[in-house]
Parts: C-alpha cells; structure tokens; sequence
C-alpha cells in the first residue's frame, strides 16, 4: 500500500487492496486520510477517491513521519483537540487508535480515542460471546461491552469480524439482539459497519434455503 507502506495486513483492519496501473492502496487507509474528499462518482478512482487527487496527496504525507513507526508517509490525523499526532491506518490500529467509520470518518490517537462508559460488572471470569476466550476485566480498546444489556461482552476483532460479515442490516448485539443502540456504540468506538446486505446473502449462496419443495415423494402417492 502507497499509503501505509505495508504489504501484507488484515483485511478485515485495512479494508480490500484496491490497485489500478501501479497504484496500491489500502481502503481504510483511503478513508481515514485527513484532507483527501471523495470528488468522483462511486465508479470513478478507488470508492470515488480521484486517483490524481491520491497521487498529490502521496507528495504531501511523503515526509510526514508516523508518531509510531517513525516511518515517513503518516496520513491519518488525530482529530483532538491540538493534537498533531500522525500515523498509518494499520499502525494507529495495533496502538490503540480509534478511526471512525460513519459522518466525518474521525481519527483520534490513543490519548483522545472515545472510550466506554458502561456500568458493567463481570461475573466471575467473562469470557467473549464470539470466541469463548476470556476478556479484560473491564471495558477498555480490545474488549467491548454492549451499552444495552451490560452483559455481552467481546473482543474488538471478533466485533469487528462479525460487523463485516453481518453488516449494516443484520448486525446486533449477540446477546440481547439490541440493534440501534449497540450499532451507535459500535460506530463511535471505531467498528466497521457496512452499508450492504449480510454476507451470507450475498452471490445467492441460500437461495436453494427459500425454494419450497414442491412434490410428494411418497412410493405411491394417493394425492
């Protein structure tokens, strides 16, 4: 990626590799750079992002170093307040960095990141609803809690893995099955949340679940 200068990340933190006559880049990694707009139709560039308009912002973060990596080519802003920390998608992503994915697409560093506020006691040892593996004793970066029931409780990635798959009509809570409320949450604390159908009903993968049977197979059927 032109953008964060790696080559291999998870898709699921850094989005598809879009690349097109030699230019590689992450679609987080688009998103979340701070003062590059979307001025081209959905089906122009990468996501509507002109590829002219990445080329010049590529000269302009090309000495900017990363507050984490030291690396040159940060692009992505914190937005608190005076903060003039800069960093790369996936680098902001394993320190503690919240990028956010819905209105102005937001970057706060792990100083000025939202964090949670529930009032959530743990019985005994919890452990994640998706994974089974033990979390942390209280809300913090990698282990979330619904803000509805107080009782879910799960791991960033493994709330982020099910966010992508489930998407933006499908998600909730996967215990109380809230879905306004904790998909608000979900996005002020960094998830991804697509704006398309669930992945398990995309390509007609079940669409044989939804054709009825039709014929009796009796041997001798008296119908």
């Amino acid at each position: 990626c032109r953008l964060c200068r790696r080559r291999d990340c998870d898709p699921d933190v850094v989005g598809e590799l879009c690349h097109q006559d030699g230019l590689c880049v992450h679609e987080n990694c688009l998103y979340h750079t701070s003062g590059l707009e979307q001025r081209g139709a959905d089906d122009e560039g990468f996501y509507g992002f002109l590829f002219s308009d990445i080329q010049q912002k590529l000269k302009q973060v090309a000495q900017k170093r990363c507050c984490i990596c030291r690396l040159p080519g940060a692009s992505v802003t914190c937005r608190g307040r005076r903060c003039p920390r800069t960093f790369h998608f996936p680098c902001g992503s394993e320190r503690g960095c919240v990028s956010q994915f819905f209105g102005e697409f937001k970057s706060f560093c792990w100083r000025h990141r939202p964090v949670q506020r529930v009032r959530a006691v743990q019985q005994d040892q919890t452990h994640c609803l998706i994974c089974q593996e033990a979390v942390a004793g209280r809300p913090c970066y990698d282990t979330l809690v619904c803000p509805a029931c107080t009782s879910a409780w799960f791991h960033r990635r493994c709330i982020q893995g099910q966010a992508l798959r489930s998407a933006l009509h499908h998600f909730r809570c996967p215990l109380c099955r809230d879905m306004a409320t904790f998909q608000e949450e979900m996005f002020r604390l960094g998830i991804k949340i697509p704006d398309r159908d669930a992945a398990w009903e995309e390509d007609g993968t079940f669409d044989d679940h939804y054709l009825r049977h039709s014929s009796c197979d009796a041997g001798q059927c008296l119908c």
